[in-house]
């Protein structure tokens, strides 16, 4: 309730108070230097620099307000919140994004703006160790980063039991020590609900063991100061976003996929990267043409599990499971062949991509595309046109989705132009997709890191071993 009229007041604030034109205080020196500087924490929440750049929840909401002000984006991204709160206070940075926990701690030595999600705090131990349903039944501290929220959490708990104990760690951030929990370094740790969601993808062996605190409010830190110029703009910033959904369409895009979390299948999917994908590799980096290999493969496991030779009750079959008219379209003689399968799989799915509206951006026009995969086109356009009929955006993913299932209704689809579709099933099939897909670029960005880490390794080995042998071979000094 108390987030639902927070985030009215802020519609509110915005519908009566249109964006700064004149200026003044901190947002004037912002339009004076035309940059907004953002200290920004790495992490896989908030920002990192993937395949096509920087990119993260917290990098996107950044740079959107940058974009709406006019100025540049300039990023002080540190690995470390302490380095930040102190260029926070000395002011070569505007504000900090990092996903922070808004504790009373921070909220006394900063400046909040308006909370814009929410989220929980869990312990955190691996999968096949003794369950602690609570503090009583741990056994070992809780392992927590130093100076974090979570640490402040631990230490009002530790007021409240002398004998509970925790460890602050200097050293390792919320990721690193949710692997240390994997590999069996430390028995748990403290960490908020989407960072473990965003880990599981990776790690499925990370489970809760209890939940610490609940509905813990999310947003960004600025200087405490009686300057209103740039706290006013974010409060009408967040508004605007949540009026107009871009901050709804932006959780489901970085989270929305993750949260249904199946151990099972996470587990068999890790271990059919390692054991079968290697077979089918080369033809998905062969024949992916603009579309990343690992999507491709992410849809065929989707289809097939990677089975060649999978067939469904529908007739579709092989890895890519075509039915026959597509294959024929493709021009693919046999659908059990993987690399024919494969290579018609992928023009295919571009196919699509070029019959979705190009004002769409991507990923969502990726995401249409994969559902027409599933359903068909025809009945992803029935579902946009219902998405607009409902005054929603048809040219959304996160809108489109939620009328997709009405297409299983008799009431409903027999009034669109294709008729009955599962629906249902085409959500899924996405979400699922996109879950595989983020899940082998985890594994393959590790598995390239430790290649380059050995070939350094190599290398130094070699360059020790040419040094060895020159010092043998040199002469003797007189």
């Amino acid at each position: 309730m108390q987030k639902t009229l927070l985030l009215l007041c802020c519609c509110l604030l915005f519908a009566c108070t249109p964006p700064a034109v004149e200026t003044s205080g901190q947002l004037a020196d912002i339009y004076q230097r035309n940059s907004l500087r953002v200290g920004i924490l790495h992490g896989p929440t908030s920002y990192y620099i993937g395949v096509d750049g920087p990119t993260g929840f917290e990098y996107e909401l950044a740079k959107a307000l940058a974009d709406r002000l006019g100025v540049e984006l300039s990023l002080a991204p540190s690995f470390h919140l302490d380095e930040l709160l102190d260029k926070l206070e000395t002011g070569q940075v505007d504000f900090i994004a990092g996903g922070l926990t808004l504790t009373p701690s921070r909220t006394e030595r900063f400046r909040a703006a308006p909370p814009y999600r929410w989220i929980n705090e869990v312990v955190v131990y691996r999968q096949g160790a003794t369950w602690p349903r609570e503090f009583a039944d741990l056994a070992g501290p809780v392992v927590v980063m130093k100076a974090s929220s979570h640490a402040e959490s631990l230490a009002i708990l530790q007021q409240e039991n002398a004998d509970f104990q925790y460890v602050e760690d200097p050293e390792l951030d919320a990721d690193e020590l949710l692997q240390k929990v994997i590999d069996g370094s430390i028995n748990y740790t403290l960490t908020d609900s989407n960072q473990l969601a965003v880990n599981r993808r990776l790690f499925p062996q990370l489970s809760i063991a209890f939940t610490l605190n609940e509905n813990l409010p999310v947003g960004w830190l600025l200087q405490k100061s009686q300057d209103d110029s740039l706290y006013s703009v974010l409060i009408e910033y967040f508004g605007h976003v949540y009026q107009n959904g871009d901050l709804v369409t932006l959780e489901d895009r970085y989270f929305g996929h993750v949260e249904l979390f199946d151990y099972v299948d996470t587990i068999k999917f890790i271990q059919a990267i390692d054991h079968t994908l290697p077979k089918f590799k080369p033809w998905f980096l062969e024949h992916a043409g603009e579309l990343d290999w690992r999507l491709l493969a992410a849809l065929s496991y989707q289809e097939s599990h990677w089975n060649p030779k999978a067939r469904s009750p529908t007739g579709v079959r092989g890895l890519m499971m075509l039915t026959m008219p597509t294959a024929r379209q493709m021009g693919v003689d046999s659908r059990l062949d993987p690399q024919d399968s494969i290579d018609g799989g992928s023009r295919y799915l571009q196919l699509l991509l070029t019959r979705i509206p190009e004002r769409i951006p991507m990923p969502d026009r990726l995401w249409f595309a994969l559902a027409s995969y599933n359903i068909g086109w025809g009945h992803v356009e029935d579902a946009r046109r219902l998405t607009q009929r409902d005054g929603a955006d048809p040219d959304k993913w996160l809108e489109v989705k939620q009328r997709l299932p009405l297409l299983r209704k008799k009431s409903v689809y027999q009034h669109t132009r294709f008729g009955f579709a599962r629906g249902d099933e085409a959500v899924m099939y996405v979400e699922n997709i996109r879950r595989y897909y983020d899940t082998l670029v985890g594994v393959d960005e590790r598995q390239q890191l430790e290649d380059r880490m050995e070939q350094q390794r190599q290398k130094l080995v070699e360059e020790t071993n040419q040094s060895e042998e020159s010092s043998a071979l040199a002469p003797p000094s007189s």
